[in-house]
């Protein structure tokens, strides 16, 4: 029809999907995967073998934009949610938020198996094959976003939009410092400990009121483990080599401090 316009989102998240991690070897995979709800969604799986990352992208059943960022390099990985705002609540068109945390070996597959993957239909709609344990996580130091590329390069495109909103863990910070990142970067969040009327967001009822907020995220498929099969030459040998991935879902639970209540409104009851 005549003067109808698109919204305006959907070309902003393809512009957030654009400046996922830089220039590299570059592989990028689309799987079609399977949601708690029945649903089907579309992941988009990146890895960057000369910057040493990977990253995944989905959108999640409420609509929100989930992306995980693991730059092994720097042992840290990043989640990033653009939630959608409700306009009729005042809020803004969409809400970013960063919780950056501490990677680990071996939980993902690495950046170079993760660029040489293929899938024969890609049409299939997958689930893993493994549910990881929920990992719940209190987020109680703030990260300074114009110093956080120390921290790892990637913080800055990937939550630029999330500058007043990226979260980490005093636990992970000391793993960070005894590594030689700069501390100035980190600000300690206050506590219930500090504050004894900080309630949890749902349970607070002044939209004013600073609370400890509860964000869910869950990334529903990814290549969690290679698989290795074993073959004997002509002479008996034995010899082993990577012949799959296995695949698992896990979700996350962040608890964090916000000024007031209006930034948590999705953590309601009601």
């Amino acid at each position: 029809a005549a003067g109808m316009r698109l919204p305006a989102l959907p070309a902003l998240l393809w512009l957030l999907l654009a400046r996922l991690p830089g220039p590299g070897a570059r592989a990028e995979l689309r799987v079609r995967v399977r949601l708690p709800g029945g649903g089907v969604t579309e992941e988009s799986l990146r890895a960057d073998s000369r910057a040493d990352c990977v990253a995944l992208e989905l959108r999640a059943g409420d609509g929100a934009l989930v992306t995980l960022t693991a730059d092994f390099r720097q042992e840290v990985k990043i989640f990033r949610a653009l939630i959608l705002g409700e306009l009729e609540r005042g809020q803004s068109q969409f809400q970013a938020l960063c919780f950056v945390t501490r990677l680990y070996r071996n939980e993902i597959i690495p950046s170079e198996s993760m660029a040489k993957l293929r899938q024969k239909n890609p049409r299939t709609v997958r689930q893993a094959e493994e549910v990881r344990g929920l990992e719940h996580l209190t987020m109680d130091v703030a990260v300074n976003f114009s110093k956080a590329a120390q921290l790892s390069s990637h913080i800055h495109n990937v939550c630029a939009e999330a500058k007043e909103a990226i979260y980490t863990r005093e636990e992970d910070v000391k793993f960070w410092l005894e590594k030689g990142v700069d501390g100035s970067m980190f600000e300690v969040l206050p506590q219930t400990s500090d504050l004894p009327d900080l309630q949890r967001c749902k349970l607070c009822a002044d939209r004013w009121k600073p609370c400890i907020c509860s964000y869910s995220l869950s990334i529903e498929w990814y290549p969690c483990m290679l698989k290795y099969c074993k073959s004997r030459d002509a002479g008996g040998k034995v010899s082993s080599y990577k012949c799959g991935i296995r695949s698992c879902q896990k979700g996350y639970t962040f608890d964090y401090y916000v000024p007031q209540k209006q930034l948590c409104l999705w953590d309601e009851d009601t």
